[in-house]
């Protein structure tokens, strides 16, 4: 059953409203993929394109057609998509059965049942580019108007893309941060508990602490752990062999 169509003040207002605590980047793409379809007058299936420095790839689809043919452009390194990515400009294809400017790439978007298309670019943030791909399963699918809407939908998507990518770009480094606080933690309770028993320097109890971590082939912060763990532990010779009684 097909999805009614969503106005596209609607459809502006979810896309201002989006929770990035709540959600993720893949989940605004798709709820951007999804919105498109059923905002932009002509589109029978939506995507979108993001390009990184390993390459491009189609973060989100509404449909296997519109992942299929943008695979297709991937592999050829041709199609409106890539253009638009790459030049942050919107690229429309009015009668894909007269297109010339990607000679591998129309002919089999014909085959697939796509009569027109449209693509914008979406400049997300430096590092990373995107399109939003729109196909119709008609010539002429996308009058002036669509084409105005597109350009305005693209443009919120744009700015929840960006804030998006900024979110979980930030989420993921606060958590390096922490798991890197966590492991200098670690390792200065094992540095503290070597000092103890070793009547050593901190560099001392360091030098001893690296030189199990690479005779065990073992990372720094697993050698540590395993100190504080046994230091925290009723005390088992046979146990606790080679964590630090049996330190060099």
């Amino acid at each position: 059953m097909a999805q009614r169509p969503v106005d596209p003040a609607e459809a502006f207002f979810e896309l201002g409203r989006i929770k990035l605590g709540e959600t993720d980047l893949s989940g605004v793409l798709t709820r951007v993929s999804e919105l498109a379809q059923r905002t932009i007058p002509g589109a029978e299936e939506v995507s979108v394109t993001l390009m990184r420095r390993e390459g491009a790839h189609t973060a989100a689809f509404s449909g296997e057609m519109a992942l299929r043919l943008d695979e297709l452009q991937y592999e050829y390194d041709q199609g409106p998509c890539l253009d638009a990515a790459r030049e942050s400009v919107v690229v429309s294809v009015p009668d894909m059965a007269s297109e010339e400017r990607w000679p591998s790439w129309a002919p089999r978007a014909v085959l697939a049942g796509v009569g027109s298309s449209l693509s914008i670019g979406l400049p997300i943030r430096e590092s990373v580019l995107g399109a939003l791909n729109i196909y119709g399963d008609k010539p002429a699918a996308f009058d002036d108007d669509a084409l105005t809407l597109a350009q305005t939908f693209a443009g919120y998507a744009s700015i929840a893309l960006a804030n998006a990518h900024l979110y979980d770009s930030t989420v993921t480094l606060a958590a390096q941060m922490q798991s890197a606080m966590q492991s200098r933690a670690v390792i200065e309770q094992a540095k503290g508990i070597i000092m103890g028993e070793r009547r050593c320097t901190a560099d001392e109890a360091f030098a001893i602490l690296a030189k199990v971590s690479q005779d065990s082939n073992r990372k720094l912060r697993d050698v540590a752990a395993a100190l504080v763990e046994r230091a925290a532990r009723p005390a088992n010779p046979k146990r606790d062999r080679g964590v630090s009684g049996h330190l060099p």
